[in-house]
């Protein structure tokens, strides 16, 4: 029996009807997972898969899924199911037509909502992945010792081991060690999507705005909005209608650097020294308002 024989036999079971595709076909544009479309004719599914090693990263990212939906903010593709056969794992999602126009209003407004959902503490149930690098996420009282150990000192420790160590290492522990003054305030947790760039946004043929591929947390608003702005941004009419919902607070600026270097430090950790010049330039820029 074929892998796509045995994820085809599963989904008819998670369904509760048989499901035998008559076409599979490979979708582009990810790095970290291979995306295929399932179809029957009548019904289509998007089924991502990788190696059986990494089950626990599609488990987590079918929980988040969950967390983001349960919050009826904004529309999110349904886990189906997820597992592993003797060669790959794999997620199986609804297929979603993401062929419409951009609405960015809409999502401004939407995400604004999403992040209304709260919780007493940051952090999540349990660790995910951001891109295919872990993600700590034991829960938190304190926003700044949360960013400072789980996001930054994760991210150099493994900056470390991969050979980045000098300058970026020394002037990024005095980055940590100034957290409490440049965050300047204590958000309330409210829940993220996590991995916020414009690859992760799509609408439908409506133009009802969809998240998808999140790495779910709860912590400061602020950050998943960062990451919006990090890759090229969202439009104007996407601003204008999260701050018109939710207006930031002063600091914003600068905090948007600090949240945003997590992510380089990722793609440094991830693809390597291209991204070694924009990490120490963040950091010395936060280091600058120290002063």
């Amino acid at each position: 029996m074929t892998d796509w024989t045995v994820i085809a036999t599963r989904i008819g079971t998670a369904t509760g009807s048989p499901f035998a595709p008559r076409t599979t076909r490979a979708v582009g544009g990810g790095c970290i997972n291979t995306a295929m479309t399932m179809r029957d004719g009548a019904r289509a599914f998007f089924v991502k898969t990788n190696t059986p090693a990494r089950l626990a990263m599609f488990e987590a990212e079918a929980a988040g899924l969950a967390a983001l939906a349960a919050a009826g903010a904004i529309r999110i593709p349904r886990p189906i199911c997820w597992g592993r056969t003797d060669t790959l794992s794999y997620l199986v999602l609804e297929h979603l037509d993401l062929s419409g126009p951009a609405r960015g209003a809409a999502a401004g407004r939407q995400l604004a909502a999403l992040h209304r959902t709260r919780s007493p503490t940051y952090g999540w149930q349990r660790d995910n992945h951001i891109g295919s690098t872990p993600q700590r996420n034991t829960p938190s009282a304190d926003w700044a010792s949360f960013w400072r150990d789980q996001r930054l000192g994760y991210q150099l420790e493994l900056a470390a081991a991969n050979g980045y160590g000098g300058a970026l290492q020394t002037r990024g522990e005095r980055l940590r060690a100034e957290l409490d003054t440049l965050l300047g305030h204590q958000p309330q947790p409210s829940l993220l999507h996590g991995d916020l760039w414009g690859g992760n946004l799509g609408y439908l043929p409506d133009g009802q705005p969809v998240l998808y591929d999140p790495a779910v947390y709860f912590g400061d608003h602020e950050a998943d909005l960062a990451m919006t702005e990090l890759f090229g941004g969202f439009g104007a009419e996407f601003y204008a209608a999260y701050r018109e919902a939710w207006p930031l607070d002063s600091g914003y600026g600068v905090r948007k650097i600090l949240y945003n270097l997590y992510h380089i430090l990722n793609h440094l950790n991830l693809f390597g020294s291209g991204y070694l010049g924009q990490a120490r330039g963040m950091i010395d820029r936060l280091l600058a308002e120290l002063r």
